[in-house]
């Protein structure tokens, strides 16, 4: 049964907003709540009524920890460790992720969102047997791997008998939990806090001195309760002794250091002890009291002083008074206590929080604590932890007493840091390194790590030089690596493009004339020589070569999570559609595979592409709606380029003004010259569409000036059509000769489609050309190319005075338009249809409209045979919530069961064109 609704003073509408949180949940409605405010504002107490209101339920907690927040997955091993006897109902690659973070199990180090489906799943699986309580203090604290997962568990809950709740500092890290529901936790209003203060009060209290704490405390409420008890009570009395102002948080730190102080010399020690171990474990903290020659019995007078709490776990009252005991130390004091520690741990059990108390402990150089460390490191990153690994590389490169070593060290941690995703420390780290001596290799590494951080910053500009360096030093070291990073090379300049015009030329030089490989050369070799020859010497002489490196990769298949990415750019500029999906399913397979949720959404814009192309816009707009929501539930920035190209597609002029207003700001600020490129070739595609051509002239120019990779292909035939439309002859005649060297070059039906296409635009008589552009473009299913050739053809013929000719061919364009979603064009085509005389009749909204990208997703994969627990897999989602989308999905079908779903798909058009896609 519930206890009373009011249980903490001035808390009616925070426990009532719990309480429902809980009903719902029970329910089957999952809840996910994050609790902010000040330091002693409650959060805590409020935690404790949501888990005594929690009868019934099976309930797991967790506390962020500040001294453990490089210590990767210690937050969630603590939330996770009750459940894990029931990680063999996981799908194996799930268990195995689990098990390796854990300690368990060794392996290679699994991705941090395979780990976060995990948890989720294995969340979703208790919680079918009995309603989940996940309870989380201190989250601010948590480690950044924890923190990553507990976000993206708390986006993906929505049908579980699940409740997760999590009380974070304000202010703190404003990033932490950011974006999940919220509850602010404020101060109590002036009624509320005299209240508090008052009914806790031992003695007798001057009523100003009163009213001066209650101002003071500004409404906190373990300020009101703590306050006082630190404080002589003769100076209270007499309106002496008040504190002076500062923050809440360090005015009850204060109090507690002061009761600590007032502690027994052996008691003081236990709770140091205890601040500095935070397992919990009574045991370990039994063991490093020997070590102190102190009896565990002194730990009875932090009891009794209700700051300590020891059971099956000690705990400490608050979490103020761990940083109390720890932060008001001596230096000294603290060494002493880790050493204490480090001899009270298990070498064999617990070798790494043995190196880490070990490396707390010392002073100065220190070889054989540094060798530890370092093995600690590789443990670590075993188990998918680098920001453990690179706190403790740090660590072991600060020990190190020779400078070789502690340079290597601080490279090692720099790269671990950059890994971890701390750009800014791995920079330090690099700096520390270059102040020691390195042998080439070394050197050559730390540039190219130097450019890879600017890489990851999306500083293109910035990364060029030091990548080119680190390539050219490595020729001589290393030189398949060398080839490896002039790759990245060619990438930055191509993502720099009009902010860095010389790059692109300058990186391919030094590219082709880097040394060949011995013997038969990787597909990364080929396709390194074919971008140096494309950018010095033109299409048409790196065509073959190109090709020879698309096939080679096709054959190599993809050898990690990161696949080359120019690849699937190049494949587009050889007007090869089937080797754009080739290499681009691989890339979601795999990331898929991992759960490597940081890479899949860049996977899952370069897979939508080949769909748009091809004409499935749905299709497309399934995969970036995936993109859009992984983004997010990874608090990763969207990528944008495949959402500009099907909002130019679809001619949607509002998407594309959003886009440009979200996107291109940052974008040029960084020096990408890439994405502004695709915005300038999108608004040039939904210009023509809208008939719009001198705006799309402009766009359509400014795109084919950079000449970077598909981009600048794809919109020289949009430049021929603005041109010709606008009257711009030498314009378009310029273009159509820089297309058909592409386009002969290629040789695909899509190519020489798409030329002759163009070609008739620039002709008097162009009705062959026309005809030959709607067959090549149809040979190769490229849908919404070969409309828009039916379109222009009948837009001739009716200027021509063939009326009835004119209508056939419109009436192809406009249907395939209109059902592909091609929305500008098809208004197009139907305005030359009435044009002739038709009557054009609007296209009914299908059934199937009525679908999210999700549940069309997820119906797909049903209709195709996929389980609940599959598609879950699949789509990082839990089978129960699959489960819930698939009850919609049939409710707006009007269908009952999943062999339904074949018919019910069938029937919408929009899904006729997605055959083979």
């Amino acid at each position: 049964m519930d206890r009373p609704a009011v249980t903490l003073l001035g808390r009616q509408a925070e426990c009532d907003f719990l309480k429902a949180a809980l009903a719902e949940a029970r329910e089957g409605r999952s809840r996910v709540v994050v609790l902010r405010g000040e330091a002693g504002a409650g959060k805590s107490a409020l935690l404790d009524f949501v888990v005594g209101h929690a009868a019934g339920w099976r309930i797991c907690t967790a506390v962020g920890i500040e001294s453990e927040m490089e210590l990767a997955y210690s937050g969630l091993h603590q939330l996770c460790a009750p459940m894990l006897d029931q990680l063999d109902q996981l799908p194996g690659p799930q268990q195995n992720a689990l098990r390796t973070v854990f300690g368990q199990q060794t392996g290679p180090p699994p991705d941090r969102f395979l780990v976060a489906l995990a948890t989720l799943t294995l969340l979703a699986e208790v919680a079918e047997r009995r309603p989940l309580l996940c309870v989380i203090d201190d989250a601010h604290w948590l480690d950044t791997a924890s923190a990553q997962i507990v976000l993206f568990v708390g986006r993906r809950l929505l049908a579980e008998p699940l409740a997760l709740v999590c009380a974070a500092r304000s202010p703190f890290d404003p990033e932490v939990l950011v974006g999940l529901p919220e509850l602010r936790v404020s101060a109590l209003g002036v009624v509320d806090a005299r209240a508090l203060l008052v009914g806790n009060l031992n003695v007798p209290f001057d009523a100003a001195v009163c009213e001066q704490i209650v101002t003071e405390s500004h409404g906190n409420p373990l300020a009101l309760l703590e306050l006082p008890r630190t404080w002589n009570i003769a100076d209270i009395a007499g309106g002496f002794g008040l504190p002076a102002r500062h923050a809440v948080a360090g005015k009850i730190e204060q109090s507690y250091a002061k009761r600590l102080e007032s502690l027994p010399a052996d008691t003081q020690l236990l709770v140091l002890a205890a601040a500095a171990e935070p397992l919990g474990d009574p045991l370990l903290l039994q063991r490093a009291a020997q070590y102190l020659g102190v009896d565990m019995t002194a730990s009875g007078a932090a009891v009794d002083a209700g700051l300590l709490s020891v059971s099956a776990r000690v705990a400490f009252a608050h979490p103020l008074v761990r940083s109390a005991a720890y932060g008001s130390a001596t230096d000294e004091e603290r060494r002493r206590m880790h050493f204490a520690l480090a001899e009270a741990t298990d070498p064999e059990r617990d070798a790494d929080r043995r190196a880490w108390h070990r490396a707390r402990a010392t002073v100065g150089a220190d070889e054989d604590v540094a060798a530890e460390l370092e093995r600690s490191a590789e443990r670590a990153q075993a188990r998918g932890g680098v920001a453990a690994a690179a706190a403790f590389l740090e660590r072991a490169a600060a020990l190190s007493p020779d400078p070789g070593r502690r340079a290597r060290r601080s490279l090692a941690a720099a790269e671990a840091k950059q890994l971890a995703g701390a750009p800014e420390a791995a920079s330090a780290l690099l700096v520390a390194a270059a102040a020691g001596p390195l042998d080439p290799l070394d050197s050559a590494l730390a540039k190219r790590l130097q450019g890879e951080i600017a890489m990851g910053l999306r500083q293109a500009p910035t990364a060029f030089p030091f990548l080119l360096d680190a390539a050219r030093l490595l020729e001589s070291v290393n030189p398949d690596l060398a080839r490896d990073t002039y790759l990245t090379v060619l990438q930055a300049a191509s993502v720099a493009g009009r902010f860095a015009p010389h790059m692109t030329r300058s990186g391919a030089e030094a590219a082709r004339d880097a040394p060949p490989p011995d013997g038969t050369p990787r597909a990364v070799d080929l396709l390194v020589a074919g971008l140096a020859v494309r950018f010095t010497d033109g299409h048409a002489a790196s065509t073959r070569l190109l090709k020879r490196a698309v096939d080679a990769l096709r054959e190599e298949g993809p050898q990690s999570v990161r696949w080359p990415v120019f690849a699937r750019r190049i494949a587009f500029d050889l007007f090869d559609l089937e080797a754009c999906r080739a290499l681009a399913t691989p890339g979601v397979e795999l990331a898929r595979g991992r759960g490597a949720l940081g890479l899949l959404p860049h996977a899952l814009e370069l897979m939508s592409l080949p769909r748009i192309f091809a004409g499935d816009l749905g299709g497309a707009e399934t995969l970036l709606q995936e993109a859009d929501t992984i983004a997010e539930a990874t608090h990763t920035e969207p990528i944008g380029f495949a959402r500009f190209t099907l909002a130019g597609f679809q001619g949607d002029e509002e998407a594309l003004a959003a886009l440009s207003a979200a996107v291109l700001p940052r974008a040029t600020t960084r020096g990408d010259s890439m994405t502004v490129t695709f915005g300038e070739h999108a608004r040039a595609l939904a210009f023509n569409g809208l008939g719009r051509y001198d705006a799309a002239l402009g766009e359509a120019q400014s795109a084919v000036a950079q000449d970077e990779p598909a981009t600048s292909t794809w919109s020289l035939p949009e430049l021929i059509e603005a041109a010709a439309r606008c009257g711009a002859d030498a314009a378009a005649a310029d273009a159509f000769e820089r297309l058909s060297e592409r386009t002969q070059a290629a040789g695909t039906e899509w190519a020489l489609g798409i030329e002759a296409r163009s070609r008739a635009l620039l002709v008097p008589e162009p009705e062959e050309l026309y005809r030959e552009a709607i067959d090549r473009l149809g040979r190769d299913g490229i849908a919404p190319e070969q409309a828009r050739a039916h379109l222009l053809y009948g837009e001739w013929l009716r200027r021509d005075g063939r009326r009835v000719d004119a209508r056939e061919q419109l009436e192809v364009a406009h249907g395939t338009l209109s059902t592909i979603g091609m929305r500008a064009f098809a208004e197009r085509a139907r305005r030359e249809l009435e044009a002739t005389g038709a009557t054009v009749r609007k296209r009914t909204p299908d059934t199937l409209d009525d679908l999210t990208a999700q549940e069309t997703q997820i119906a797909e994969l049903a209709r195709d045979g996929y389980s609940n627990r599959e598609i879950a897999g699949q789509l990082f989602l839990s089978a129960r919530t699959v489960e819930w989308h698939l009850r919609k999905v049939f409710a707006k079908l009007g269908i009952k069961s999943r062999r339904e779903l074949v018919s019910a798909l069938e029937r919408s058009p929009a899904l006729a064109v997605r055959g083979g896609v």
